[in-house]
C-alpha cells in the first residue's frame, strides 16, 4: 500500500494483505498446519526463482543455512571461507555445525565477497566458500567457481537477501552446491518466517528433508540424526501468495533504484558489477563523512533509514579474539547507510527521499 506522503517513510514496509490472510486462515482451517501440501507446491514454485531442480523449505533462513552445511558433512576440523560484512548468521551457521569460519575482505562496489582475498585465504582445512549476495547484489561467482574448482572446494550460497538476483542470467542459488534464502517479514517476500534451500542435487535435497524432520522420511522410520526445521502450512501459504508478487515488487525496487541513481548527489550511489542483475534488498549509499549525522537529518525530513551492517561479524564477541584485518570491511562498516527503496514507496515519496538524501549536511 502507498505510504502517506505527508507522514514517516519507514526504511522497510513488509506487506501482508487480504490474499496473504485469506491463504493463511484456509490453511488453519484445513487443519494440516506443519509441512503439508502448501509446502510441497511452494518448494516447487519456488524453483522458477532459484533456478534449480529441487528446494526445500525450513524454518529460517539461518536453518537454511545450518542445515545444508550439515548436509555437505561440514564439521569439526573444517574451515569456510566468509565475509565479515554480513549478518552474523552467515559465520554462526558454520560455528553452528562446529566448523570455524575464516574472514574474507570484501569488493568496495558490491559489498560482496573478494575472490582475490578468498584465494589467498584457502588453506589445508578449508572445504567451502560461502559467497554472501548483499543487499541483493550477486558476488562474483564466475570467479569464486573458478577458484572454487581450483582447489575442489564446495560453494554454499548465502542469497537470503538475493531473491531473484542473478549474474549473466543465472540465478543466484544455482551455483554451487545449494543456495540459501530467507523469508523473513523484512526481505523482498516473506512467509512471515521461513527459508529456503535450492540444490540441483537430488541425493542433498534429500538429505536436507531427512535433516529438518528428525532424520525420517517415513514417521519413526529414522535413518540419520536430524533436527525440527521445517516449515509450516501456513508460513507457505503465505510466501507462495508473495512469490505470485516477486517478479513484479522486484521491478519496481529496480526502478526506485533507479530513479536514486540519475538524482541522488551527496552521497556515493551503490553501483551495480557488469553481468550483475541487483534486486535491491536494500539501496545502499556510502556516507563519506558524518553518518550519524545523516541519519539524524533524515529522521527529522520523515526519511527512514539504517544500518547494515554496523559491526562486522569479525568484530562481534564470539569471533573478537580473532586477529583479522579487513579493511574494505572496515571502512563499508563505518560509511554505508541504506535508504528506503521498497515497492509501497510513491512517486511523491520518492521525491521527498531524493530531497532529503541531497540536503545532507555531511
Amino acid at each position: 500500500m502507498p505510504t502517506d506522503n505527508q507522514g514517516f517513510i519507514p526504511p522497510a514496509k513488509p506487506h501482508i494483505g487480504e490474499e496473504e490472510i485469506e491463504a493463511a486462515v484456509a490453511v488453519l482451517r484445513s487443519g494440516m498446519v506443519v509441512q503439508g501440501p502448501e509446502v510441497a507446491a511452494f518448494e516447487e514454485e519456488f524453483t522458477a526463482v532459484s533456478g534449480t531442480a529441487h528446494c526445500v523449505a525450513v524454518n529460517s533462513g539461518t536453518s537454511a543455512l545450518q542445515l545444508a552445511l550439515m548436509a555437505m558433512n561440514v564439521g569439526p576440523g573444517d574451515e569456510v571461507i566468509v565475509p565479515s560484512f554480513s549478518f552474523a548468521a552467515s559465520a554462526n551457521a558454520v560455528r553452528l555445525v562446529g566448523a570455524e569460519p575464516v574472514f574474507a575482505d570484501i569488493e568496495p562496489g558490491s559489498f560482496c565477497i573478494d575472490p582475490d582475498h578468498v584465494e589467498a585465504l584457502v588453506g589445508p582445512k578449508t572445504v567451502a566458500i560461502m559467497p554472501v549476495h548483499l543487499y541483493g547484489h550477486p558476488a562474483d561467482m564466475t570467479r569464486l567457481v573458478q577458484i572454487a574448482e581450483r582447489h575442489s572446494l564446495a560453494i554454499l550460497e548465502d542469497a537470503c537477501q538475493a531473491h531473484g538476483a542473478k549474474v549473466n542470467g543465472k540465478p543466484v542459488g544455482s551455483f554451487g552446491i545449494g543456495g540459501t534464502f530467507s523469508f523473513y517479514p523484512t526481505k523482498n517476500m516473506h512467509s512471515l518466517e521461513g527459508g529456503m534451500v535450492s540444490t540441483d542435487d537430488a541425493q542433498f535435497a534429500r538429505t536436507l528433508r531427512l535433516l529438518r524432520n528428525q532424520g525420517m522420511e517415513q514417521r519413526y522410520a529414522n535413518e540419520i540424526v536430524g533436527a525440527n526445521m521445517r516449515m509450516t502450512d501456513v508460513a507457505a501459504a503465505i510466501g507462495r501468495v508473495q512469490l505470485r508478487s516477486l517478479g513484479a515488487w522486484t521491478e519496481q525496487r529496480r526502478a526506485n533504484a533507479a530513479r536514486f541513481d540519475a538524482a541522488i548527489k551527496t552521497v556515493t550511489t551503490p553501483p551495480v558489477a557488469e553481468g550483475a542483475h541487483h534486486i535491491y534488498h536494500q539501496y545502499t549509499v556510502r556516507v563519506e563523512g558524518d553518518r550519524d549525522g545523516a541519519l539524524e537529518q533524515l529522521k527529522a525530513a520523515g526519511v527512514g533509514s539504517a544500518v547494515y551492517y554496523p559491526t562486522p561479524i569479525h568484530k562481534l564477541i564470539p569471533y573478537a579474539h580473532m586477529d583479522v584485518e579487513l579493511p574494505v570491511t572496515d571502512r563499508a562498516a563505518a560509511e554505508v547507510l541504506s535508504i528506503p527503496v521498497h515497492p509501497s514507496l510513491t512517486g511523491g515519496d520518492l521525491d521527498r527521499i531524493v530531497d532529503a538524501v541531497n540536503a545532507l549536511e555531511v
